[in-house]
């Protein structure tokens, strides 16, 4: 009798500077293509991974989950020494923190209820953020920016922070926390929280409140952006290697401790 294949989910993490993003693409290397590869090593058939979504080249996740479909067999059924073989395998800056088996209908991408990313700036040469924040020359007014940061709330149609000829089934994202908070004197982050997100959106964003911060519009100004559902209105996105998926929620995932 064939064995029935089981559904499962991986809690994984990476460095971006490495990779064209998350997803698989023609002629450059991907997370994926990675975690793909040393899954098939593992478990000796190909395996096709559906990922929460996508980073694009350079960006960060501290969480993403991906899920894919094999029979529970083998290394399957011992979670911690799968996870341990995977990273073994890995490159350095791509991590797999947990394996859970999950319901046959569970989807990584359609099931998720909340994303959560970190844009990082800070204003001082520092070696040990290259790639991992973006160095800018002056600090921006981050009380205005907040203040900024109250008309992205709600459920919105955001086209105009969304890459350009993207084929989605909708623009409106629900926005559940946006903000700029202090890290260190010298290390600002926007923290920003919704169901779903655009492509590019957060990147355009950043930019927008940047316009605000350092170039003397007023708060309102973004809801000028909001309702011209223009790309070209909003600010230029800022550079990917500041930014950082941070966390992915599912309604039957516990919180790793």
């Amino acid at each position: 009798m064939e064995l029935k294949t089981k559904r499962f989910f991986l809690e994984i993490a990476y460095q971006g500077t490495a990779y064209h993003g998350w997803q698989i693409q023609h002629n450059a290397v991907s997370v994926q293509e990675k975690l793909n590869d040393v899954l098939k090593t593992l478990l000796r058939k190909d395996i096709e991974t559906i990922g929460a979504g996508r980073t694009d080249t350079g960006v960060h996740a501290r969480q993403l989950f991906v899920h894919f479909d094999a029979i529970p067999e083998g290394l399957l059924l011992q979670p911690d020494k799968f996870v341990h073989s995977l990273n073994a395998l890995l490159p350095h800056d791509i991590a797999v923190y947990r394996l859970l088996p999950v319901d046959d209908q569970a989807h990584a991408r359609f099931d998720a209820t909340s994303r959560s990313y970190e844009y990082h700036l800070h204003f001082k040469k520092d070696p040990f953020l290259i790639n991992a924040s973006w160095l800018t020359r002056d600090i921006p007014d981050v009380v205005k920016m907040n203040e900024a940061c109250q008309y992205l709330l709600g459920r919105q149609d955001f086209e105009c922070f969304s890459k350009s000829n993207t084929q989605v089934f909708t623009n409106f994202c629900d926005i559940s926390r946006a903000e700029w908070l202090w890290n260190t004197d010298d290390h600002l982050v926007f923290h920003i929280s919704a169901d779903r997100f655009l492509r590019n959106m957060v990147r355009a964003i950043v930019g927008t409140l940047l316009e605000i911060g350092l170039k003397g519009k007023e708060p309102v100004y973004i809801q000028e952006v909001i309702a011209s559902k223009s790309r070209s209105k909003a600010g230029t996105s800022v550079p990917a290697h500041g930014l950082y998926l941070t966390e992915v929620v599912y309604p039957y995932i516990s919180k790793r401790k």
